[in-house]
């Protein structure tokens, strides 16, 4: 930061500090505040002059070791620009670290709060959002802090928590190694370093390429993508396949997995396992024939193995057969400590998810749902689909549409998402771009885990803790 910026943020913050009790309205301009907390984590703030009195708490996505890690308070230049024309002031943190920064990102977006409000006065209404990872931040302040928040909304979130998370990213990468390099060594938990990580990601995805070349290796990379739920069209750049064009929907999937491997399956676990303390995933107990028999993947796996001329029921037997992988008991208790949620929520809250996500995939909303259910906190949670490819691929109409359901929510009580209601809404924000809500149900999640059940999801693995 230069000697110029640095003097034009203190004397912004001096500004803002003097007319911090001012009603909204009488601001005289549009102000940003920026600066860093405590803690190292850069802050960032926008208030228009006009504030309607709403303060939006944004928690961003994952951001990998050694990546920039700026400041956010908004999931698009787009999105924040309308936002501020609305009147809403806007806030968000880069959190103090990178990677799998629950311990650090929870306090830095409470301390963010602290600091609007000493600078601008009390909002009338504070709403929690994110997007990804921020999507579990965001439900984790909604649920441990309902008193600072009068509602959240996760986009695209990791709301199926942090265990049940690393647990379904295990499970292709096992099937990987297991079908396609059973005699290899190729570690898929507990790496010692990023070095480690990248090299074990290496030999797998070298492996992957590989089978790709012969219908029995295209069988069996189909196979591990239904047991993690990846959908055979997950980005806008690929060709988008009819509803038995198996052939497509392998290649697509096929290109999802191997950036699975090269990042969250190895080198992000790896920065999730050195704060945990160990691996905190296992698939003892696991039974692959049945996971797949719940997938919606299904036909197009039994497909693909009979035009290879294999057995499918062989390659299952092989999986339940193989050695399993334990966890660290300590690395699971961290990790359901800090990152599982409980579904208990106090404030509505608002899930908006694309039904082509590979990275999340949509069945994570199912997890959720069970998890609110079993609280209690059902009727609090509201949740709508975009039928479209891709992690967080929503238009600027879609997320505004999102938000103001949610503030429909806390005006009438009631959940106006029907698809008919949140695509007029989205049109209204954004007539140049097609509103995508559709009527959708996604599957069950492969392995649910979550405080409100306090053990692993039924049939799907246990671990003795």
């Amino acid at each position: 930061m230069t000697l110029r910026t640095r003097l034009a943020l203190l004397t912004a913050a001096a500004v803002c500090a003097a007319t911090a009790t001012a009603p909204p309205a009488q601001a005289a301009t549009d102000t940003r505040l920026a600066g860093r907390l405590p803690s190292g984590a850069a802050y960032l703030m926008d208030v228009p002059a006009a504030w309607n009195g709403t303060v939006l708490l944004y928690s961003h996505g994952y951001t990998p070791a050694g990546a920039p890690n700026p400041a956010q308070n908004a999931p698009s230049p787009a999105t924040r620009d309308r936002l501020l024309d609305q009147g809403y002031a806007l806030i968000g943190s880069s959190y103090a670290t990178n990677g799998w920064a629950v311990t650090e990102a929870v306090p830095d977006q409470l301390a963010t709060l602290d600091l609007f409000t000493k600078e601008f006065g009390a909002a009338r209404r504070t709403l929690a959002w994110g997007t990804s990872y921020g999507g579990l931040v965001t439900t984790t302040l909604a649920e441990r802090h309902a008193d600072r928040f009068d509602g959240s909304l996760s986009m695209c979130g990791l709301v199926q928590g942090g265990v049940a998370n690393w647990n379904s990213t295990l499970d292709p990468v096992f099937a990987l190694k297991t079908l396609l390099a059973p005699d290899a060594d190729i570690p898929l938990t507990g790496f010692a370093d990023r070095a480690a990580a990248a090299g074990a990601a290496d030999a797998l995805a070298a492996q992957v390429t590989a089978a790709q070349r012969t219908p029995e290796g295209r069988a069996r990379i189909a196979l591990a993508a239904a047991l993690h739920g990846i959908p055979g069209y997950n980005d806008a750049t690929q060709p988008s396949p009819g509803p038995a064009d198996w052939r497509t929907q392998q290649a697509n999937q096929y290109a999802a997995l191997t950036g699975l491997i090269r990042l969250p399956a190895f080198d992000w676990r790896q920065e999730a396992e050195s704060r945990a303390g160990g691996s905190m995933s296992w698939n003892t107990g696991v039974d692959y024939t049945a996971m797949l028999a719940r997938s919606p993947l299904r036909k197009e796996v039994d497909a693909l193995y009979k035009e290879a001329g294999v057995s499918l029921g062989t390659d299952l037997a092989a999986l339940n057969r193989a050695p399993r992988i334990s966890a660290d008991a300590p690395a699971v208790r961290w990790m359901r400590r800090t990152s599982v949620l409980t579904g208990r929520l106090t404030d509505p809250q608002l899930n908006i998810h694309t039904t082509g996500d590979a990275l999340i995939p949509v069945q994570a909303e199912s997890a959720h749902r069970r998890a609110a259910t079993a609280a209690g906190s059902g009727p609090l949670l509201g949740q709508a689909y975009v039928d479209g490819p891709g992690h967080c691929t929503f238009t600027t109409g879609e997320m505004l549409a999102a938000l103001h359901t949610l503030e429909h929510r806390l005006a009438t009580g009631r959940w106006d998402t029907a698809p008919g209601a949140l695509n007029a809404r989205a049109g209204a924000e954004d007539p140049t771009a097609e509103a995508r809500y559709v009527p959708y149900r996604p599957a069950a999640y492969p392995r649910p885990y979550d405080r409100a059940h306090d053990r692993p999801g039924a049939g799907t693995g246990g671990f003795d803790r």
